[in-house]
């Protein structure tokens, strides 16, 4: 098991520092082109792949940063924080809020109609009985 050990974890290492490779734009690689750094990651298997996640990508905190923050500017923002999804919103509710309304209306009429239609039942039976 060990000696299969041996070769499984060098062989994950290099296959994972690959495709983060791969996967990396351009601008956060560090030291070498990208192509020469998958290069020396196939070549250099553990060597490469640990020269790789150590000095080749720029790692750092992602997303927002705080006060004195350089990093973080765009990227992914959640709808709960964006401002123009927010705006959208309430753009759309005018036209929306009367369909929901108009809808509404339509449900509690049903659902009158299907009370007094099973009230009426009731009394039916009841008389009948």
């Amino acid at each position: 098991m060990l000696r299969a050990l041996l070769f499984i974890l060098p062989l994950a290492l290099m296959i994972y520092a690959f495709i983060d490779c791969l996967n990396t734009p351009e601008e956060e690689v560090k030291h070498l082109p990208k192509p020469v750094w998958a290069i020396v990651i196939l070549l250099f298997s553990v060597v490469g792949a640990i020269g790789w996640i150590f000095a080749g990508k720029e790692r750092g905190p992602k997303g927002r940063t705080g006060a004195g923050g350089g990093r973080g500017t765009g990227g992914w923002v959640a709808p709960d924080d964006n401002p123009e999804f927010l705006k959208s919103l309430k753009d759309d509710g005018s036209g929306a809020k009367a369909d929901d309304d108009a809808l509404l209306k339509d449900w509690e009429e049903d659902l009158r109609r299907r009370e007094e239609e099973l009230k009426r039942r009731e009394r039916g039976e009841e008389n009948e009985g």
